[in-house]
């Protein structure tokens, strides 16, 4: 949240103020239980003349019994029943997209069902990995054990199928994270974008000390309370920040630019606390 806009860290973090919860959070919430239910599921009566037709019910059973679970969450989110139908159909499109790639790689192993659905299930989901040493944690979405190596997979809901520079930065925490868990780095990090598929980052001291020092840096640049020290980083996109309204204030952008240059050439160098 620092990397994409310091002002909103500084809301979030530092005063306290509550991200309200939207639609596209909650979708991804669903889905995420989704997929950790369907490994989950019992095999029986499924084999290789019928897995995908069964997959795909299991899949679709989760789905329905995750969004009926969900409906007073949804309705405050107040829209129309024409608005909700199609974030439904769009969440099948989704899993249908995951399912058949994952029935593909199950093909391509040529073993028994229960076999090759064992070895492309995750070996952990969801699990919270913590660096006392740097200070950061995350939640890693799956580990896997593919043809003898580590890969770590975030599910991702967007439209987007490009890992942009925060993705990046996510995966590298990621890889640094779980090196100092288990004492060897993941052999690649990597994002199923759900809409489009899977992309990886293969991981290297590179990628890992790309981790280190921006976690450094952004503790480094967070231990004032200064509103000052926060700069906003304004955009079209800020109308649909949680905290549009304290940055702008009925300001233009135009005018919000120009109140942070000013901010930026008063502003003293940042002293950290810990030092």
């Amino acid at each position: 949240m620092f990397k994409e806009c310091p002002r909103k860290y500084f809301y979030r973090y530092i005063l306290g103020y509550e991200i309200l919860p939207s639609i596209h959070m909650t979708r991804g919430s669903i889905v995420h239980s989704v997929l950790e239910d369907f490994f989950e599921a019992s095999l029986d009566g499924v084999d290789e003349s019928n897995f995908r037709q069964k997959l795909q019910g299991i899949a679709f059973s989760s789905l329905i019994k995750e969004w009926d679970g969900r409906k007073d969450e949804l309705v405050k989110f107040k829209l129309s029943p024409a608005q909700l139908q199609l974030y439904f159909e769009e969440t099948i499109v989704m899993l249908l997209n995951w399912l058949n790639a994952f029935c593909e790689k199950i093909e391509r192993r040529k073993k028994p069902l229960v076999d090759a659905f064992k070895e492309l299930s995750p070996v952990s989901k969801e699990k919270l990995y913590e660096s006392q040493k740097h200070a950061v944690r995350g939640f890693i979405d799956t580990v896997l054990h593919v043809d003898g190596e580590v890969h770590i997979m975030d599910y991702k809901t967007s439209k987007s199928s490009e890992i942009t520079d925060d993705y990046h930065l996510q995966l590298a925490i990621y890889a640094m994270l779980y090196e100092e868990t288990h004492g060897k780095p993941p052999d690649k990090v990597g994002i199923n974008f759900l809409r489009h598929g899977e992309k990886f980052v293969p991981v290297d001291r590179q990628l890992i000390e790309f981790a280190k020092r921006e976690v450094a840096l952004v503790h480094q640049k967070t231990q004032t309370d200064h509103i000052d020290d926060y700069p906003k980083c304004v955009s079209s996109a800020c109308r649909w920040c949680d905290f549009y309204k304290h940055c702008f204030q009925q300001k233009t952008i135009r005018e919000v630019l120009a109140e942070n240059a000013g901010a930026a050439s008063r502003r003293e160098p940042i002293v950290s606390k810990v030092a």
